[in-house]
């Protein structure tokens, strides 16, 4: 063999064992690293403990909720938790003191800003062993307002947790539409009736979050990637409501539950040519900012009842849209029998021998359950209710909504549903049939959903489209509907006479329903014990609006002047007055909502205008007149400060003085008409003013000079 092979050979199995034996350490050193804690003094857990991946969360802000035109309605804010350091530890090295050196003086000049006594605020301070404390829930949920009149005291050891929370502006405004939130376990706010329930998971967004390496201090370690996803804030959703118009509504009801034994009323208002619900809401009602709930069913679309006589209009529709209906033939009036059962007028002994016409001006329960009988088959009357709407949900954007009940075989049932007896209903299914007759035969859909704005992106990712609505019923039939709605309100001898008005047009159609005890399973029979309604529209031509109303329990009937009111303020509100004489250069109302109380005295003295503000509040939650409203008189802003002082009302009208007393819900006792000459408050026991008592005399304007 030649040796220059050789050596090639023995060289080559020196390289394979070399190798072996490299391998074989590397084996051997990863064996070692695997089971042994230390290396080269270094500890691999403490290591690899020191070097930690932190993650956290990016929080998302829950969508805001506004009025068809802007106008914050619920909002997340920041949220504060006052907190008192007590080890003096804090202060070691310190130039100034860092933790609560005057226990006494911390607890008397923060009994002023929270509500706690100074006794109580210096026993959590005297507290020993603790680095810190807080103070229950007088020191949660502070404002912003809170926050800054704490720092201004310049206590020493004296710090803040900041938060979020829900936020309700207008306090009980619109509380059932809006509903409220929880914060749930994890801290989660979770969206309870109303907007906030209906919309909960597209309101509340989705958290985003940030991982990244930091070292054994707890610092970032600079120079390693980050791993981010980042947040989506909850959807910002515009409702139809129109505040100025939701507040009239506000007002009327307040007053109606104020001078009245009434156990609740409600009331909404929708266009009568889109179906928009422009205001709704009943009483009492509730602050979402404290939640002193006692219903937390939404009486407009969750609580049906029986309707009374509304239902004739939808009766006496059945049989005019069929082509059968005669409103000239007679009937005999009264009383009438059905099998064991006797069917009464609501006067008992009727009006003899009237025709159909006459019999729906006045109610008669014996008109419409004759009318049906000869016009009409229980399918018929039963069809025509579905296509109105009853019996089933309308779909509006709320939730829990109640599909009512339609149900009637016998012949008495269906005499007793003809007049709107044994059936229920609710508001919200009153509106949607309005729109039947407002909207020349189409009926809509109610809706309060205006559009949704993604704030990531600033697009609308939802716009309410005009409806057209499904025809159910012909022109003709409209025209003859309105025509009887009509003379229930504007003859003479109409139900609904009271709530006539020159120039206005309104009409509509009256009802009054028995209430069912619960422990008997009848009716009451007291006639205060029932559910009094008034559904209509206005103007009659080419109306704007539908209204549904009712009162539950009240003596009398406080409806005709509420609703009077409201149309009045919603004619002011349009200013169609000065539409028609050009008043151009007349000063229009600012919207003060929201504003604040600098703000608008500043905007008001510029233009010269009369004005008071109530209470010491930095915010204006009510003004009368509303915005765009043309001045004729004074203007009356109320602040968000519930301690507050009447003013001295000398030389107030009479419309002024009532407009103050409803805004804040207090009793008005007036005597005499014109302008108040003296007057008096009654408080309770607490300091608050619960009545005014004033006297007015006509001739004290020209004393004023006004």
């Amino acid at each position: 063999m030649n040796n220059k092979n050789v050596k090639k050979v023995h060289f080559s199995n020196l390289c394979i064992i070399i190798g072996i034996f490299l391998f074989l350490i590397i084996i051997a050193r990863l064996v070692f690293l695997n089971l042994s804690t230390e290396i080269d003094g270094i500890n691999l857990k403490k290591f690899a403990d020191n070097r930690n991946t932190s993650k956290e969360v990016l929080e998302a802000t829950r969508g805001v909720i506004y009025d068809k035109s802007g106008e914050i309605l619920a909002q997340t804010i920041d949220s504060y938790t006052v907190i008192a350091y007590l080890d003096k530890s804090r202060s070691k090295n310190q130039k100034t003191p860092k933790h609560v050196v005057n226990k006494e003086e911390t607890a008397e000049k923060l009994s002023t800003v929270i509500k706690m006594d100074k006794e109580k605020i210096l026993e959590i301070l005297n507290q020993k062993g603790l680095y810190q404390v807080e103070f229950g829930n007088a020191g949660r949920g502070l404002t912003e307002l809170q926050k800054e009149k704490i720092l201004a005291l310049n206590l020493p050891g004296i710090d803040f947790i900041t938060s979020s929370k829900r936020y309700y502006p207008n306090l009980d405004f619109a509380s059932y539409t809006l509903g409220y939130v929880q914060v749930d376990e994890k801290n989660k706010m979770v969206g309870e009736m109303g907007i906030e329930k209906q919309y909960n998971e597209d309101l509340t967004g989705t958290n985003g979050s940030i991982e990244y390496q930091k070292d054994a201090n707890g610092y970032r370690i600079a120079g390693l990637p980050e791993i981010k996803i980042d947040k989506l804030d909850g959807v910002n959703v515009y409702l139809t409501i129109d505040s100025n118009i939701q507040l009239m509504v506000e007002r009327v009801l307040n007053k109606i539950m104020a001078d009245n034994a009434a156990k609740s009323c409600l009331l909404v208002v929708a266009e009568a040519k889109t179906g928009k619900v422009v205001a709704a809401s009943s009483k009492p009602s509730f602050d979402p900012n404290i939640k002193n709930i006692k219903n937390y069913l939404n009486p407009i679309v969750s609580i049906s009842f029986e309707p009374g006589s509304t239902m004739k209009t939808y009766s006496y529709m059945a049989a005019i849209d069929k082509g059968v209906y005669d409103g000239n033939k007679t009937y005999m009036s009264g009383t009438m029998e059905i099998d064991e059962y006797t069917i009464k007028d609501w006067n008992t002994w009727g009006w003899g021998e009237v025709s159909y016409d006459y019999g729906y001006l006045q109610s008669s329960n014996i008109g419409a359950t004759k009318m049906r009988q000869e016009y009409l088959t229980k399918n018929e009357l039963m069809d025509m209710y579905k296509k109105l709407g009853f019996g089933k949900k309308t779909g509006i954007e709320l939730p829990d909504e109640s599909s009512g009940e339609m149900k009637f075989k016998y012949e008495i049932e269906i005499a007793n549903a003809t007049f709107g007896q044994g059936l229920r209903t609710t508001p919200i299914q009153h509106i949607k049939a309005l729109t039947s007759i407002s909207n020349d035969g189409y009926i809509l859909n109610p809706t309060i959903i205006d559009k949704i704005v993604d704030p990531n992106t600033n697009k609308v990712i939802y716009s309410s489209k005009k409806q057209k609505g499904t025809q159910i019923i012909k022109q003709s039939t409209v025209d003859k509907v309105k025509e009887l709605m009509s003379s229930v309100v504007n003859n003479e001898d109409g139900t609904g006479h009271i709530y006539y008005m020159d120039g206005y047009d309104i009409i509509g159609k009256t009802g009054t329903a028995q209430v069912v005890n619960p422990n008997t399973g009848q009716y009451y029979r007291s006639t205060e014990a029932s559910i009094k309604s008034f559904e209509g529209m206005y103007p009659k031509n080419d109306p704007k609006y539908v209204f549904y109303i009712a009162v539950e329990n009240a003596p009398g009937n406080p409806m005709p002047e509420a609703i009077k009111t409201l149309i009045t303020d919603i004619e002011t509100y349009y200013n169609l007055a000065a539409k028609k004489n050009n008043l151009n250069t007349i000063y229009k109302l600012d919207n003060f909502l929201n504003k604040k109380t600098d703000y608008a005295r500043t905007t008001l003295d510029s233009k010269l205008v009369s004005y008071v503000v109530i209470g010491n509040g930095d915010k204006i939650i009510n003004q009368y007149p509303l915005k765009n409203t043309i001045v004729n008189g004074k203007v009356i802003l109320i602040t968000n400060d519930k301690n507050y002082e009447i003013p001295d009302i000398r030389g107030y009208s009479s419309k002024e003085i009532k407009q103050l007393a409803s805004m804040l819900n207090i009793t008005l006792n007036m005597q005499g008409t014109g302008f108040v000459t003296d007057f008096n408050v009654e408080k309770d026991e607490s300091g608050k003013t619960v009545k005014i008592n004033a006297i007015l005399d006509q001739k004290y304007k020209d004393v004023i000079g006004e």
